[in-house]
């Protein structure tokens, strides 16, 4: 039966667990901000909603805050009473049904698999890009040693364990924010009289998508720059006090992080020009890097830096998620058991860490070389946004489905019913954005090897159907065992223990 130590470890029977009350707030409210990564979001992504809102953007991005603190909201409520490494899974086994839970649990795992070589992906282009444009005696094709390098240095954070990783996330992320956020107060200032508070209404959205057209579009797009929010949540184990703590840092990186890309985002728009900020992009002289350049000269240095940290960070909590969820599936053996084998001095679970590297170097390298970093860094975005988007939806059920089910007495019917509906709603024209299913004007067709991403993702769902049916034939106790909290001493709702 799953025990807890009150000392140190957390584990199943006599196998060494994660290290219990290893990292507190900061360190769980800085694993969801780097795995937010404000830095590239700030820089590359919400300037992909300028094509639709224009100068309002800075609206569309207050829209993308308020879908996302809905699903956010959900998610806290649901981490206050199931603290598991699981986190997704557990919550939408508790709250829906256990296959759905190994189902969702299969799928989060898949992204988050993906999310440090889409960095390194980032990584590599970005650096390159940026020497080659310094000294173009540097080829700007030698992308792939940033790949590999920036995959060692999360391989060694991940192998040390969560309090040297989450520590290192909490100081780069802490550099990337000061970077813009300093950048955008001399913006502000410098802009003078020219500040405008109507950046906030709809008088410069593009005439293509003229009004609230165009900020419903900006926000669908900038929504995807909040994707992370609940990475905190796999790290309940090892967090002190989890049921509060990973509420809080889920919640709270949401709505920090969420004003932080308002007010960047209204600073490079008024230092930019709101009449001409459906021109604005993420690279090149119409960008943040650019615009520091022109405006402040070596600070542009500054802004290179922050997004290179951003990279960095986001992989290494990206790591931090998949290893975790890779550590609980394999301690009820829906997975190898070995992905839960424990590092004995760094109660790192050290082999799913090493899997991680593997596949973190491997897939950038092979989508690099066949279409190009670029390229394959947004064919593996399609891939993580189409999945991530409906683990979210899965989330606001789970959230409806859990306190109906098993919290009555503490039931609300605002946070438990409406917030969570209001989330589904916020999320699915996003998730038909991101399957280039064109629903709506703005919804542009995706083009290979993007349009693949799909295919991608069934193949994967049917892979992880296949697994279940093979559990529920053979082994379902296994398929319960995804509803147990293993940081309690005791089964919850009838959920019957796995035996060493």
């Amino acid at each position: 039966m799953d025990q807890v130590s009150r000392g140190n470890v957390v584990g199943t029977g006599d196998r060494p667990g994660l290290r219990h009350g290893a990292i507190g707030l900061r360190e769980v409210l800085f694993q969801s901000i780097t795995a937010m990564a404000p830095g590239a979001a700030i820089a590359a992504s919400i300037p992909a909603g300028a094509a639709y809102a224009g100068g309002s953007l800075p609206l569309a991005v207050v829209l993308a805050l308020i879908a996302c603190l809905f699903t956010a909201i959900a998610i806290g409520e649901l981490a206050r009473h199931i603290p598991a490494a699981g986190s997704v899974a557990t919550y939408t086994a508790q709250g829906l049904h256990p296959g759905v839970g190994f189902l969702v649990g299969w799928g989060y795992l898949f992204v988050e698999l993906l999310v440090p070589p889409l960095l390194f992906l980032q990584l590599g282009f970005t650096v390159a890009a940026t020497l080659n444009s310094q000294w173009p005696s540097v080829s700007a094709d030698l992308w792939w040693p940033w790949v590999i390098l920036g995959s060692l240095i999360v391989l060694f954070a991940g192998y040390r364990g969560i309090r040297f990783s989450a520590r290192l996330g909490t100081v780069l992320g802490a550099f990337e924010i000061a970077v813009f956020v300093i950048l955008s107060i001399l913006f502000v200032i410098n802009a003078g009289s020219h500040n405008d508070l109507s950046v906030f209404g709809t008088s410069h959205t593009p005439d293509a998508y003229k009004g609230f057209t165009g900020i419903i579009a900006g926000s669908i797009y900038t929504v995807l720059a909040f994707s992370g929010f609940e990475a905190a949540a796999p790290l309940a184990e090892e967090t002190v006090n989890p049921k509060r703590n990973i509420r809080l840092a889920v919640v709270g990186a949401t709505i920090g992080i969420g004003i932080i890309y308002i007010f960047t985002t209204y600073a490079i728009d008024i230092a930019y020009g709101p009449g001409k900020f459906t021109n604005f992009t993420g690279a090149g002289a119409d960008s943040w890097q650019g615009v520091a350049k022109a405006s402040y000269g070596i600070f542009w240095v500054l802004v290179f830096l922050a997004v290179v940290n951003s990279t960095i960070a986001n992989a290494n909590a990206g790591s931090n998620v998949s290893t975790r969820m890779a550590f609980a599936l394999g301690r009820i053996r829906m997975l190898p058991r070995f992905l839960s084998t424990i590092h004995p001095r760094y109660q790192s679970p050290y082999l799913a860490v090493l899997v991680q590297w593997v596949i973190g170097l491997a897939v950038p390298l092979i989508l690099g070389f066949k279409y190009g970093p670029i390229t394959g860094f947004v064919f593996d975005a399609t891939i993580i946004v189409l999945v991530v988007v409906g683990v979210y939806i899965a989330c606001d059920l789970a959230c409806i489905g859990y306190y109906l089910r098993h919290r009555r007495g503490d039931f609300n019917p605002l946070l438990h019913i409406i917030v969570p509906i209001l989330g589904i709603v916020a999320f699915v024209p996003a998730l038909l954005a991101a399957a280039g299913i064109q629903v709506f004007s703005f919804i542009a067709p995706l083009a290979a090897p993007s349009s693949y991403s799909g295919i991608v993702v069934g193949v994967w769902l049917l892979i992880g159907f296949g697994l279940l049916g093979y559990f529920a034939s053979r082994h379902p106790a296994r398929i319960a065992e995804m509803s147990r909290v293993h940081l309690d001493e005791d089964p919850v709702d009838g959920d019957v223990p796995v035996r060493a």
